[in-house]
């Protein structure tokens, strides 16, 4: 009897295995009235990169308690190479030398302008150029201290030059009749002085754009008659007569870019593009308005000579070209023609100084200069007051001090 009772179990008890998790698991519960202090998550560790440990060692001079030397005009002027691409198919690249490295625009003046932009479906030929004085020319206090140049006739041009990183299309939209409208009111708006208008090449176009380019000038001179306008035209392939249509419709400054030598314009250019074409764009401009102001900008490092630049000047000067400005050639991306030579900013300084010496009403020279250059409209804006005589507010010399960068 004894040993049937021993191996007796009650059949609803749970299995001995089980019972033993219930009773662990029990134990560990906390009471009701106890009050649960969660643990605090550790922080989370930023990986550690090799390169933190190469920035972490001092250099040369703080590990033998120097001061850093400056840099000589020799060393500070050398152009640097680096070694790039995966093992067995490195190439050499050249740095962008340190006078040719401009800020990030990031501010809120930038901010504000682009945004005016795409509200009125603007183009500018800052942005789709890739301009590197982005960040200076949108980055003033107030937008009244701002320089914008307009691109009209839409983003996409139908020549294809090998410097040029406009979008091109043999086939482009059609033009947006409310531009002029809508262009000559954000440019009353921002209350600025000065403005440049410019425009992609329209050769799907009878007359490439002309009437519209001069429609937008007239509506502008109706909103603000005290505005002064650049227009930085194409050559509409050869028609003088639109050359002076828009010669005509109240602009200041009439601006053609020869871009470069004679001898390079079948490489650089498209071949639509001709130097003496463009010269005679810039003839016709003077010789329908006088008192016009003319001017034209002319890259370098592409591989021109010396001598190719004397004869350029030259034969801008026959045909009484006001203005000229001299800028670096930066290759926009690989599919762009390569840059032959980075010039000092002593070379542009000399060929500066070399341009007023023959004559020239005013230069502005320097690896960041561009057409549409700001200090270089400002020295144009107090001319064209002079002749207007309006009383001059700022001295030349200032525009001319900001155009040596």
């Amino acid at each position: 009897m004894a040993a049937t009772t021993t191996g007796f179990r009650c059949l609803n008890a749970p299995p001995l295995k089980q019972a033993s998790r219930w009773f662990i698991s029990a134990s560990s519960r906390s009471f009701a009235t106890e009050t649960a202090t969660p643990e605090p998550p550790a922080p989370k560790r930023r990986p550690t990169y090799f390169k933190d440990k190469l920035n972490a060692v001092p250099s040369f001079s703080e590990f033998v308690g120097l001061p850093d030397q400056p840099l000589s005009p020799e060393d500070a002027l050398e152009l640097r190479t680096a070694m790039v691409g995966p093992p067995g198919k490195k190439k050499q690249i050249t740095r962008l030398p340190e006078w040719l490295k401009t800020p990030i625009p990031d501010n809120s003046n930038y901010k504000k302008i682009k945004k005016d932009l795409r509200g009125l479906n603007l183009h500018t030929v800052c942005e789709e150029a890739r301009c590197p004085n982005i960040s200076d020319c949108w980055g003033g206090n107030d937008k009244s201290a701002a320089t914008a140049t307009i691109m009209l006739m839409g983003d996409t041009c139908t020549r294809g030059c090998r410097f040029c990183s406009v979008k091109t299309s043999k086939a482009p939209p059609p033009l947006d009749p409310h531009e002029p409208e809508h262009t000559a009111e954000a440019l009353s708006r921002w209350g600025l002085g000065y403005v440049v208008l410019t425009s992609v090449d329209r050769d799907d176009l009878l007359d490439g754009g002309a009437r519209h380019f001069a429609e937008t000038i007239m509506k502008i001179k109706q909103k603000k008659s005290e505005m002064l306008v650049e227009a930085l035209t194409g050559d509409y392939a050869g028609d003088l007569e639109m050359v002076a249509m828009v010669a005509k419709s109240g602009l200041d400054v009439y601006a053609h870019n020869m871009e470069t030598v004679e001898e390079l314009t079948p490489f650089v250019r498209d071949r639509r593009a001709k130097y003496r074409q463009s010269l005679a764009v810039l003839e016709a401009a003077k010789k329908t308005v006088p008192s016009l102001i003319t001017k034209t900008s002319i890259m370098l490092g592409l591989g021109e000579t010396e001598e190719q630049l004397w004869e350029t000047l030259r034969d801008l000067r026959k045909v009484n070209v006001d203005v000229v400005t001299f800028g670096q050639y930066m290759r926009p991306t690989k599919r762009h023609m390569k840059v032959e030579e980075y010039i000092t900013p002593e070379s542009f300084e000399l060929w500066r100084q070399r341009a007023l010496d023959m004559g020239f009403l005013y230069c502005a020279s320097g690896p960041l200069v561009r057409s549409s250059y700001k200090a270089g409209e400002a020295f144009i804006e107090n001319v064209l007051k002079k002749r207007k005589g309006v009383t001059i507010l700022a001295d030349e010399a200032t525009g001319l001090k900001k155009a040596i960068v």
